[in-house]
């Protein structure tokens, strides 16, 4: 026995545990989602599918070769707008294996633009640009970072250009 619920707007019309699934749009599968715990909140305003426990993504381009991975501490959809919001150890991986680090993340599905105003940590194969805040189109591929920072590998020149010798000799 247990007491009465008295605020249904508070209980999950739905608790999964142990998730594996793929989600299809138009036919196609475009997501797997793996996550310990999955809720679905219809009666909150906005509605959403809570992932609190962690959630693990992959999502496919049309020929079904992942085009990007997403691993988040705690995620939240927000099914009306459209908008996933990630929180915490977001974690992406791109198809060129491009990392990117940050602790919020939010892709609008319907614009198909991940966002943030929050430090972003993007590893590529030779350098490393952190910055904070950054749009970018949900593959991951075309990205701007906002206050950009970063280590750039330079090579150093074996020999003093000839122009800088004649101007230490004046």
């Amino acid at each position: 026995m247990t007491d009465a619920i008295s605020n249904r707007d508070s209980v999950p019309v739905m608790v999964t545990r142990d998730v594996a699934t793929y989600v299809s749009d138009s036919g196609k599968v475009r997501y797997k989602i793996i996550t310990e715990e999955w809720k679905v909140f219809d009666r909150l305003d906005p509605s959403h599918w809570a992932f609190e426990k962690g959630i693990y993504l992959e999502k496919f381009d049309d020929s079904l070769s992942i085009d990007a991975t997403i691993v988040a501490d705690t995620a939240y959809y927000y099914d009306k707008q459209e908008l996933w919001e990630l929180r915490s150890n977001v974690h992406i991986e791109n198809e060129q294996d491009e990392q990117f680090d940050t602790q919020l993340l939010f892709w609008d599905q319907k614009t198909k633009q991940v966002y943030s105003d929050r430090p972003i940590h993007i590893r590529q194969q030779k350098r490393v640009i952190t910055g904070i805040g950054f749009t970018s189109n949900q593959d991951f591929t075309n990205y701007t970072i906002k206050q950009t920072q970063g280590i750039f590998p330079i090579k150093e020149q074996q020999k003093t250009p000839a122009d800088t010798l004649a101007v230490a000799e004046n």
